[in-house]
């Protein structure tokens, strides 16, 4: 049976955030940003946490205003997508589990790829499996916010 994802659960595995450390990326033209990388890490715990809890108020905070959002289908959501998902608590998480991260840093942009394992429903419909996701984090006024995020399915 083909495994499908609705567009309010892909609206919140966008927010699916790590709990792994992540593995500094080398050979590459980033510098390291030790500082940077801690942030972003507790940010993605903090996300993870307000996922799990359905917190609405928390990717206000997080996500730019001209933040876009690509699900493993294609959908496409936004900040006010994402906050209304959250707002409806038409999506609960069970469980995830965060592997396989990278953090890399340059200036004020970080990049976040992982492969998050999840358990979930939205409305009933499993979304539960494995996804590789793609998170983009940029600092603006000194505050880090996601402003892209990209998952797809893997088998």
């Amino acid at each position: 049976m083909p495994r499908t994802i609705s567009g309010l659960a892909t609206l919140l595995l966008c927010s699916v955030l790590s709990t792994a450390a992540p593995r500094p990326q080398t050979g590459g033209p980033q510098t390291r940003d030790d500082g940077s990388v801690r942030e972003i890490v507790a940010l993605e715990r903090e996300t993870k946490d307000a996922a799990m809890r359905r917190d609405a108020v928390f990717p206000e905070h997080t996500l730019s205003d001209d933040y876009v959002g690509i699900g493993p289908l294609g959908q496409i959501s936004t900040k006010e997508d994402t906050i209304n998902a959250r707002k409806t608590s038409q999506l609960r998480y069970d469980a995830m589990e965060i592997s396989d991260m990278v953090v890399r840093v340059y200036g004020t942009t970080a990049i976040v790829t992982a492969r998050a394992d999840v358990k979930g429903k939205e409305l009933g419909q499993d979304f539960s499996g494995p996804y590789r996701y793609t998170r983009v984090w940029l600092k603006h006024n000194g505050h880090w916010q996601v402003v892209s995020y990209q998952a797809t399915i893997t088998q």
